[in-house]
């Protein structure tokens, strides 16, 4: 097994002349870092005449039979071949799983006409120990992509400034992480723009505020993961960036209430014994969000769900105008309310979410 996250390692290698393994793994949630390490592993396997290019988007219920046919079928010119597949689920299925089993046993280290690079996500534990990925691992440079953190962002950003022979203060940095909003592709075009404006060396943090925009995602989406992994703060600041951004309420309800009655369903499902894995599927909800839906599931107390439908329903009725008891008169008011109530962990007792 070759499991290593030194990509720029890994590619100075490949450009000194080191053969390419047969099979490259890239496993992230960072879709910029992701996609940069696919383009890297994909020139070097172009310079070294890999120009046969085959890519599929990949999940459990494509027709795995194309990755058999690519893989064998011999060039009409005698080229190598670059087969590049993404699972963007990170769940290939049953046949799927056994294709990429088959895959890893017939390939030899170094490549000979054919090199593959598989895309993933990041894999919880349980898949990690799947035959597939095993498979996977045992015969493939296997890089696991590093999720950028919050703490670590003005420091990721201050790196790739230098790259372009350019500098800021530690306050800018920690600035412009705050307005990116933890967005690795906002921040990556925020710095190209700097490049492209001023001169190298050290910037100065008026010119540096002049440039960047405020291209904090404040969207819907956000909103929802900000409050099923319980950010409060990130979410009651994403609310309001929607509020001053004159979105509309019926469609901010809309999100958040049908996540609040999907949750509510989930676990109504789950306490009667159901397939919770199965209703997701059906649901479309994989990868990392199935794994922040499940990790809310077991943080918030059953009784808070009921509670919650019933909030949303309130705030429903606010904004046709109508009075309820109990509710403040402002839905966006009431809806920082219902953020709240599910992003902050709250007490057990059923009186506590009344």
């Amino acid at each position: 097994m070759s499991t290593r996250t030194d990509l720029a390692g890994i590619l100075a290698r490949l450009e000194g002349g080191q053969p390419l393994d047969a099979i490259y793994v890239v496993a992230g949630d960072e879709p910029l870092l992701v996609t940069e390490a696919m383009d890297g592993l994909r020139r070097a396997a172009q310079r070294a005449g890999f120009t046969d290019r085959t890519s599929s988007v990949l999940d459990s219920r494509s027709d795995w039979t194309i990755v058999t046919a690519a893989s064998q079928n011999v060039s009409l010119f005698g080229d190598k071949r670059l087969l590049e597949l993404k699972i963007p689920t990170g769940k290939p299925g049953r046949t799927g799983g056994e294709v990429l089993g088959q895959l890893a046993a017939s390939t030899s280290r170094p490549a000979e006409d054919t090199v593959v690079l598989i895309s993933l996500p990041r894999l919880d534990k349980t898949t990690r120990a799947s035959k597939w990925a095993r498979a996977l691992e045992s015969a493939s440079t296997w890089m696991d992509i590093p999720t950028i953190q919050r703490s670590d962002l003005p420091q990721w950003i201050g790196r790739r400034l230098a790259q372009q022979n350019q500098q800021v203060d530690r306050n800018t940095l920690e600035w412009m992480a705050d307005k990116v909003e933890g967005n690795l592709l906002a921040a990556h075009q925020e710095i190209q723009k700097l490049g492209l404006l001023y001169p190298e060396g050290m910037l100065a943090p008026r010119d540096v505020e002049t440039a960047v925009l405020n291209v904090a995602r404040y969207d819907v989406f956000g909103l929802r993961e900000s409050m099923l992994a319980g950010q409060a703060a990130r979410a009651l600041n994403i609310l309001a960036g929607l509020q001053a951004e004159g979105e509309a309420l019926p469609l901010v309800l809309w999100a958040i209430g049908e996540e609040v009655r999907l949750m509510a369903r989930l676990h109504l499902l789950g306490r009667q014994g159901g397939d919770v894995a199965a209703a997701m599927r059906q649901q479309r909800i994989f990868g990392v969000r199935e794994q922040l839906m499940r990790k809310t599931l077991a943080r918030i107390p059953g009784t808070v769900w009921p509670a919650a439908v019933q909030h949303a329903h309130d705030i429903d009725c606010l904004i046709k105008g109508l009075k309820v008891p109990g509710r403040l008169h402002d839905p966006w008011e009431e809806l920082a309310r219902l953020v709240t109530r599910i992003a902050v962990t709250p007490a057990p007792s059923p009186r506590a979410v009344a």
